[in-house]
């Protein structure tokens, strides 16, 4: 949105009754952190394998500059308690409910993503700041003194004088021109009240302050940007202090009557919206209890109290005087910006935990929302200890405010004696806040009039953090009124300019624009987040723009259906003995009730089966009921050449491996054989070659072509697809004593599979018909500024270091990238490192050249990444770069980021870079750690697959299969199995089911291909059998004992009837000369 956008928007209601709304879950922002050290200002995120530290957001707000004394901090604590004393006595109001969780939660609830839409239209976008904070010159031209300027004289030592400040009195078209950069709807300003009136009382204006904002007045109108003004922020004249005793004392309600009165009068006639008063909270609760807010008295919580009541009937009697005497012709709105932080229980479902969050939201906001935008009183349970409103003044408050004017920024927050925890978690859920403004107090209209966050001083124009800050916070907003209906009508990002920040003065800033308050000229240089905020004005919120939108297709035929295990570690022997052992038992089973064995005796067995093995069994159920085309799966390198050489080889491990491919097979599973899979944990290697130096020692990688040349003559005839090795690029975790120990072992493992492959080419390929390739851990980087260069270079470095390492030797040149090789070069020079790659030879360089026939990737997330020099040899200081977490998006248990459009990306920078390669995606999965309904599973699962089709599809991509990670999930570790340790199916072995008989994502319209019905029946009536294998021999056993006691039954029946026959016969009298014959 362009300067020359939305102007002002329809009259906002006053507040009216409360009602309730839908119930959100809290979505407390965590924050992963590195085991090395943060970037100051940024959070940082470690690779995996690293410890996770989650915080809370309160915890992650560093601790401001010590102003006060340790007796000072003591008081403050007593004061809390007090405080909070009546509270806790009273009834909670209707907020309670926004602590209320959805029993059927689920992080990819399309209310909980992240949420890509716009803003309703005309949307309010602006830009704030206090004119204590941005103007300077606090003696010049007739200003007189302000509390914060003798406060900052005689308590904040560190602080000389303001006069390093921004300079917006002096500078005043730096500032039209920043706002002309932002392109916003409104500026926000406050006036100096001793600027305008000196001593504080109102007789002839100081000339040169009034000169001041009617010029600042006009030119925003010029430029069709509204000005919102607030009367009073915090700088109060020093005489009002010492005459009156300032905000205790009674008279200070005409005073102020008086001040906005002339204000009204003088600048009303451009003015639409009026703010009285900025944070009244923080003006009683630092300025008179704490202490470290101006004026700086403390400890007398009758003091504090006493301040709030005078505040709220000043603020009062000047909405009535504006609604009486200028409304009608200003045909403006008023309100007070009241602020507060946002808390979440220790268990969501305590109602003893909610009444205490409730109960420290009502300590700070209902305080002064209560009176002003609710009942006309104090909340009920505080109402013990505050001053009393009489009838009169209860109907003189309540519903002074034409909208809800909120303040959710870090001075609601810090210092910790800002707001009374309760034992509970603080939070950053501006969503959650605005839902519970909601339910007290009827849905006004919300004007955010402060928010944003806060960088460290020594932060220039790069800061980043800032970004996902604001962008979090917008987020939350457009959730609000998307999915809550929440009547927010526009937002105020703070601070226009970096400027002086309270107690905290000018260690942090909070400024889109940076200025250098020791020169001369004050330029005010727009930050990262200028430009971000300018992004999304333009935009009017978040279009998606990351990814197309999801498509129809189909993948081909032939594309390969798979799911991924890591080791299976052997069964040794069968664990069905019973049909191999030729001997015979007899029970003692009066005695000691063993099976002793009959000597001389052997009976008739069958041959040894594949099915014998148990773990078999349980596998081929399994990938019976996934229905996929492949199942990869790594063998064991140690126990299959337990010496690390041909000299012994177990040939019953082999036996097993060749079990499951041809079981497999039987059920049109085809294997995907990866010969070498370590891990973190787990090296892999046979304790020989370990001992021997592992991938440090050359010689470990002709042992390895030995082990695939076995491989391959043993299982070959069976397998099409082989991986050399798994992730060799992830081996830095182990080999990390130094950065050319690193390089040195990646380049032994280059070289063993480039002689894996070569003799599977030169000996195998003929008869066997195969593939080999090696498969890379390949995430995605993106910059985590992308408005910073050195943040698109850090990304492609990453992505040269991660996967370019390995793939550029394979599928490029035959040798190392050569940003890979510069890089270090210039860091040698530099003296930050001493690493250096190793060099191929000729030969080396021809063999490793060419040597996959595929690209096979392994695909789990998307890093963000920014630029940090690092000293040190190692890897990962080499690659000077750090990681981002980006709390805005959608997460799993471990902080994998779930983005899709970054495999997307992935596969394109493939195509680009190494052409038209097959690609086969041979591991991505994301850990849920639901054991049943894994939604989060099915979520990524969807969407990855449809990034890939899209890849295919529409970038043309050759992507031959996809691999879901994986089958079943390991005790004590993430969960990424569709089947539990337990083997019991998740919810997404059936979601992966339909993706595989639909072949992708196809339209309604469109006919079964492939053979797709035929295959489906053919798996559902070779997978009964498999499933009910002990049922099926019951039924059988009854059967036939069914058919024998029949059998029985008629044969005995015919005998009785032979013999009553016979029986009979005897009987019946015979003639003379007969003789009775019987049978």
């Amino acid at each position: 949105m362009t300067s020359g956008g939305a102007r002002s928007p329809s009259a906002p209601p006053r507040a009216g009754g409360a009602r309730t709304s839908q119930s959100l879950a809290p979505a407390e922002a965590l924050i992963r952190v590195s085991r090395r050290r943060e970037k100051p200002g940024c959070v940082a995120a470690g690779s995996p394998g690293n410890e996770w530290i989650l915080l809370s957001a309160y915890e992650r707000v560093p601790r401001c500059r010590k102003t006060m004394s340790s007796g000072a901090l003591g008081r403050a604590v007593i004061l809390s308690a007090l405080l909070l004393i009546p509270a806790a006595a009273g009834l909670s109001g209707e907020g309670r409910a926004a602590w209320a969780r959805n029993p059927h939660f689920s992080l990819v609830n399309a209310s909980q993503l992240f949420l890509y839409d716009t803003f309703p239209k005309n949307f309010f976008w602006g830009v704030g700041t206090g004119a204590f904070q941005v103007e300077g010159s606090w003696k010049e031209d007739g200003k007189g003194p302000s509390i914060w300027d003798h406060f900052i004289h005689t308590r904040l030592k560190i602080v000389n004088s303001t006069s390093g400040s921004s300079d917006s009195y002096i500078f005043l078209e730096k500032d039209l021109s920043a706002l002309d950069f932002l392109g916003v709807s409104f500026y926000q300003f406050s006036i100096s009240w001793p600027r305008l009136f000196p001593d504080g009382i109102i007789t002839v204006a100081n000339a040169k302050g009034l000169q001041y904002y009617n010029a600042l007045l006009d030119a925003l109108l010029l430029r069709n940007i509204e000005p919102i003004v607030t009367l009073y922020h915090w700088d109060l004249p020093l005489a009002l202090q010492e005459k009156y005793g300032g905000w205790k004392n009674e008279s200070m309600v005409g005073i102020f009557n008086d001040y906005a009165t002339y204000c009204f009068q003088t600048f009303g006639d451009r003015v639409k919206y009026w703010i009285t008063i900025h944070n009244p909270y923080l003006v009683a609760w630092h300025g008179y209890g704490t202490g470290i807010h101006a004026p700086g008295e403390r400890g007398n919580i009758t003091t504090v109290y006493t301040v709030g009541h005078n505040l709220i009937k000043a603020h009062a009697k000047v909405w009535h005087n504006y609604n009486r005497n200028f409304r009608p012709h200003q045909k403006g709105w008023l309100s007070i910006t009241l602020g507060s932080h946002w808390i979440e229980p220790n268990k969501s479902g305590s109602p003893v935990d909610v009444l205490k969050c409730q109960q420290s939201v009502e300590s700070v906001l209902s305080w002064f929302a209560e009176p002003i935008h609710g009942s006309g009183d104090y909340p009920e349970g505080m109402r013990a200890a505050l001053p009393l409103f009489s009838e009169p003044e209860r109907e003189e408050v309540r519903g002074t405010a034409d909208f809800f004017a909120f303040s959710f920024g870090p001075n609601n927050f810090k210092p910790p004696n800002t707001v009374a925890k309760m034992g509970q978690n603080v939070s950053l859920n501006l969503r959650q806040v605005l839902n519970w403004i909601k339910l007290e107090y009827g849905n006004p209209r919300v004007l955010v009039a402060e928010n944003g966050w806060f960088t460290d001083s020594h932060v220039k124009t790069e800061d980043t953090t800032a970004i996902y800050m604001m962008k979090n916070f917008l987020n939350q907003v457009l959730q609000a009124i998307m999915f809550d209906e929440i009547q927010v009508f526009g937002y105020t990002a703070w601070s226009l300019l970096d400027g002086f920040e309270w107690q905290d003065a000018y260690t942090t800033r909070r400024g889109l624009f940076y200025v250098d308050f020791n020169s001369k000229q004050k330029e005010r240089k727009p930050k990262s987040s200028a430009h971000y905020y300018k992004e999304i004005i333009q935009e009017n919120g978040f279009p998606l723009k990351e990814s197309t939108p999801d498509m129809q297709g189909q993948f081909p035929c032939d594309f390969s259906w798979g799911v991924t295990e890591s080791v299976l570690k052997p069964e040794l022997m069968a664990s069905s003995p019973q049909f191999t052992d030729p001997s015979l038992y007899v029970w003692n089973a009066t005695g000691n009730r063993r099976l002793h064995r009959v000597k001389g005796v052997k009976l008739k067995t069958r041959k040894a089966q594949c099915t014998d093995f148990i773990s078999i069994k349980k596998q081929l159920e399994m990938l019976a009921r996934m229905k996929v085309t492949h199942f990869r799966f790594a063998l064991d390198w140690a126990s299959v050449l337990p010496t690390g050489n041909l000299t012994s080889v177990n040939r019953q491990v082999l036996r097993y491996y060749r079990c499951v491919v041809s079981e497999g097979l039987k059920l049109n599973i085809s294997p995907m054989v990866t010969l070498y899979y370590p891990t973190h944990a787990h090296l892999g290697l046979p304790r020989p070659l370990l001992h021997g130096g592992g991938w440090l020692n050359p010689s470990t990688a002709q042992a390895f072509q030995d082990y695939a040349g076995l491989c391959f003559q043993e299982l070959g005839d069976l397998v099409r697809l082989w991986i050399t090795i798994n992730e060799p690029n992830r081996l830095s975790d182990i080999y990390n004593r130094t950065g050319n120990d690193t390089y040195q072992a990646a380049h032994n493992l280059l070289i063993a599979h480039a002689l894996a492959w070569h003799l599977y080419d030169r000996r195998h390929r003929a008869s066997q018909r195969g593939a080999v390739s090696l498969s890379l851990h390949s995430d995605w980087a993106e910059p985590a500024n992308p408005f910073v260069d050195s943040h698109w270079k850090a990304a492609e470095r990453f992505l040269q270091f991660e996967i370019a390492w390995f793939a550029e030797p394979l599928f490029g040149t035959g040798d190392y990238p050569r940003a890979m090789q510069e890089h270090l070069a210039s860091r040698n020079r530099r003296g930050l490192s001493g690493s250096a790659l190793p060099r191929f030879n000729q030969a080396e360089r021809r063999l490793v050249k060419g040597a996959a026939d595929f690209y096979a990737l392994n695909h789990f997330t998307t890093r963000f990444v920014m630029h940090e020099q690092q000293r040190g040899s190692s890897y990962d200081a080499d690659r000077d770069v750090q990681f981002l977490q980006d709390i805005t998006r959608l997460s799993s248990p471990t902080r994998l980021a779930v983005l899709p459009w970054g495999a997307r990306k992935l596969l394109r920078w493939i195509r680009a870079h190494y052409g038209d390669v097959d690609v086969y995606i041979t591991a991505s999965g994301i850990d849920d750690q639901a054991r049943e309904n894994d939604r989060l599973r099915k979520y990524y699962l969807e969407k990855y697959v449809q990034e890939a089709l899209k890849a295919y599809l529409i970038d043309k991509v050759k992507i031959r299969g996809y691999y879901a990670f994986k089958l079943t999930e390991e005790k004590s570790k993430p969960r990424f199995g569709f089947f539990t340790s337990d083997f019991k199916a998740k919810s997404s072995v059936k979601f992966y089911n339909k993706l595989i008989s639909s072949g992708g994502f196809p339209s309604e319209d469109s006919s079964p291909v492939c053979g797709q019905t035929k295959r489906d029946t053919e798996c559902t009536v070779c997978l009964f059998p498999l499933q009910k294998k002990p049922l099926i021999f019951f039924g059988c056993c009854l059967l036939s004992t069914l058919v024998l006691l029949l059998s029985i039954t008629i044969f005995h029946q015919q005998r009785r009837r032979k013999f009553w026959k016979a029986k009979n016969l005897q009987n019946i009298p015979l003639k003379k000369g007969h003789k009775r014959v019987l049978s």
